[in-house]
């Protein structure tokens, strides 16, 4: 399905990008005042997906350069307030005897740190930092280009190509954050094809994120408790991170082998195109 021109704002990626940057005014704002669980990861969200449409589909400034590095720096400030809230989460819904009462201990040492966490992002994103924020955003939206884009294909071109060797914690991550950067590009598309990828793959990250936060949540246990013998909420997180790791697995793999038969299909939709009449430059030829 061939992506339609721009007309006056209603190409359905300037109406999925513009409501990109109004979600991200809206979070700067309220992560401003305050550092509340949903407003952190609204924020951490919208602003990987910002980051992934602006990498994507604007000049390279130095405006852009700086509100990439400004984004990225909040985000993982944000991203660890959030890591904490959900392993705090995590632990609290932990079925298990706690006679070494290693979970509370846990409990209260995360509280700590998150706590801790949060009050360096509010003071990372104070009202200055926040105008400059928004300054560099309004600046990047002026500049954003979307005439003649096609985000599913640039979707399909920055999914994870799967490795032959046996499939690692490393590796298993990597694949999340690359599926994750390929479905807010598809996103910014309307077209049936794009929603089945998203879906799909929005399954896959969610079963790689559970993973993964109870892969962060044994380390943390692990480095204050010691190993499955020296502690039975380790040997719990244990078990419970391998079984959600061979699920991530096979729901990653189910994933992509689904949507590489989307890719085929959105490929065979679009025509060739027909060759100029007109005599092309050779340079532009072999562009």
């Amino acid at each position: 399905m061939r992506p339609s021109h721009h007309q006056d704002g209603f190409h359905p990626a300037a109406q999925h990008s513009r409501r990109v940057f109004e979600r991200i005014a809206r979070c700067i704002g309220r992560l401003a005042k305050s550092a509340k669980a949903e407003d952190v990861h609204r924020f951490r969200t919208n602003s990987r997906r910002l980051e992934v449409l602006i990498s994507e589909l604007s000049p390279d400034t130095r405006n852009r350069k700086k509100l990439l590095k400004l984004l990225s720096k909040l985000r993982k400030k944000a991203g660890k307030v959030r890591d904490l809230d959900i392993q705090i989460a995590l632990l609290k819904d932990l079925k298990l005897p706690d006679r070494h009462a290693h979970k509370a201990q846990l409990t209260e040492w995360l509280a700590e740190q998150q706590a801790r966490r949060a009050r360096k992002l509010a003071k990372a994103l104070d009202e200055e930092t926040a105008r400059e924020l928004r300054k560099r955003v309004r600046r990047v939206q002026s500049e954003l280009n979307l005439d003649g884009a096609d985000p599913l294909r640039l979707a399909f071109a920055r999914l994870p190509k799967l490795d032959a060797a046996p499939m690692s914690e490393k590796t298993l991550h990597s694949y999340r954050i690359a599926a994750k950067r390929a479905r807010y590009l598809a996103e910014l598309s309307d077209s049936p094809e794009a929603k089945l990828f998203v879906e799909e793959i929005r399954r896959a990250q969610d079963a790689i994120g559970e993973w993964h936060d109870v892969l962060q949540l044994k380390e943390r246990a692990e480095k204050l408790f010691g190993g499955v013998h020296q502690s039975p909420l380790v040997a719990v997180l244990q078990n419970t991170g391998r079984a959600k790791q061979k699920r991530a697995v096979t729901t990653l793999l189910s994933a992509l082998s689904r949507v590489s038969e989307l890719q085929r299909t959105h490929a065979a939709e679009i025509p060739p195109r027909k060759p100029a009449t007109t005599e092309i430059p050779r340079h532009s030829a072999a562009a």
